[in-house]
């Protein structure tokens, strides 16, 4: 059982910080706040551990985020689908309309000679 420290936790912590933002060596800091730099430096060490192993519970994802990734993947997947259906729909509906356009140029000369002389044209009105 490692003995208890001489120094308060929120002392080490603020030697860190110290360490860390004042660019200076950490014999300077030690010297400054009357700590060994080596000891000064086993605080740097264990508190960049505690950072690490921090920032790896952050990353972990909890069962029901988990589930809710697993449950969005489905609902995109579904969406994808729904919009690939409706493009090839749409495709195949302007393919058709353009057929259909295409095949249409005005009235025939057949109907406007049946609607009689100045009837649909503006000239005549």
């Amino acid at each position: 059982m490692p003995r208890p420290s001489k120094y308060p936790e929120q002392f080490r912590r603020d030697a860190v910080d110290l360490v860390r933002s004042s660019g200076r060596s950490l014999r300077e800091v030690g010297q400054e706040l009357g700590v060994n730099h080596e000891t000064l430096r086993n605080w740097v060490n264990a508190a960049k551990t505690a950072d690490a192993a921090g920032r790896g519970r952050v990353d972990e994802v909890s069962a029901d985020e988990r589930e809710e990734l697993r449950r969005l993947r489905k609902k995109v997947a579904e969406l994808e689908l729904e919009k690939e259906i409706l493009r090839k729909a749409a495709a195949y509906f302007a393919k058709e309309m353009g057929r259909a356009a295409a095949g249409w140029c005005g009235p025939s000369p057949r109907a406007a000679a049946r609607r009689g002389p100045g009837r649909g044209s503006r000239a005549g009105s």
